[in-house]
């Protein structure tokens, strides 16, 4: 297939606790020298696209806040479109409202010694300290009264230097189970991102590679677009998870495996 540009998933990928994995810079290089142009997707919440582009380029690579769409612009957009002048809770582990332009926020963290007043909508951004149980009780309490509740995305967990660490999708298995009220997510796997990569670029999807650590998150979700799907061997990839999935004959498999992104120039061809 032609290469109109290629995806990146960022933890797990080029990066591991932000330090780079190996062939990662090169690897970026040999792209931009073969001029295919690049762009980032990632449900990190932890940050702004600029500190995520500082980050990345602090550890040998090329990389600017406008390649980068994160968890955090999709669902500013997403509330904007859909729940215009809401009042909104958030819940997440970092300070990213600099990605969130016009949204009317409220952080958890600033109302722990009082009650706050219900919202129109809860955001639910990345899982840490912040995902507590007084907090976590707030946002129960009013999902199972209606509020909408929107996620900047599902995961489960990520993979750090000191192990795996769970996210916000566990907590919400539980809340929706017991509230019987569905939450809405507009990171990966959601399709909006991967389109919105594809727009930024000025390519269609099918011209697109993707590549993520994340079987279902990244790699299988980007080909229901028509994007090829490349799965590292890095990050949070389990060989047993592959190994049960590629059982079903039944189920999309995908595209392309490779041990890491030190591989990908070669299954580019260049």
């Amino acid at each position: 297939m032609a290469i109109g540009g290629v995806l990146f998933d960022i933890d797990g990928v080029l990066v591991t606790s932000w330090s780079p994995i190996d062939g990662a810079a090169k690897t970026l290089k040999a792209l931009a020298d073969h001029q295919i142009a690049r762009t980032y997707l990632t449900n990190t919440t932890t940050r702004t696209r600029v500190q995520i582009a500082d980050l990345l380029t602090e550890a040998g690579m090329d990389v600017t806040a406008d390649e980068v769409i994160t968890a955090a612009v999709l669902t500013a957009d997403y509330v904007r479109d859909r729940y215009p002048d809401a009042r909104c809770f958030l819940v997440n582990s970092g300070a990213i409202g600099e990605d969130m332009p016009g949204i009317d926020v409220v952080y958890s963290g600033d109302v722990l010694d009082r009650e706050p007043e219900r919202p129109d909508v809860i955001l639910l951004g990345g899982a840490g300290p912040e995902y507590d149980h007084v907090t976590l009780s707030r946002v129960y309490d009013w999902m199972a009264q209606g509020v909408p509740v929107v996620a900047m995305h599902r995961s489960t967990a990520w993979n750090t230097a000191d192990g795996l660490r769970i996210d916000t999708g566990m907590y919400l298995i539980g809340m929706e189970e017991t509230s019987g009220r569905k939450a809405t997510a507009v990171g990966k796997p959601a399709p909006e991102g991967f389109l919105a990569s594809a727009s930024r670029l000025g390519v269609e999807p099918e011209e697109m590679y993707m590549v993520g650590d994340d079987l279902n998150n990244d790699v299988l979700a980007a080909q229901v677009v028509g994007m090829a799907g490349v799965l590292v061997r890095t990050g949070k990839f389990r060989q047993d998870t592959l190994d049960r999935w590629a059982a079903d004959e039944f189920a999309m498999q995908p595209n392309h495996v490779i041990d890491s992104i030190a591989d990908l120039p070669e299954l580019l061809g260049l």
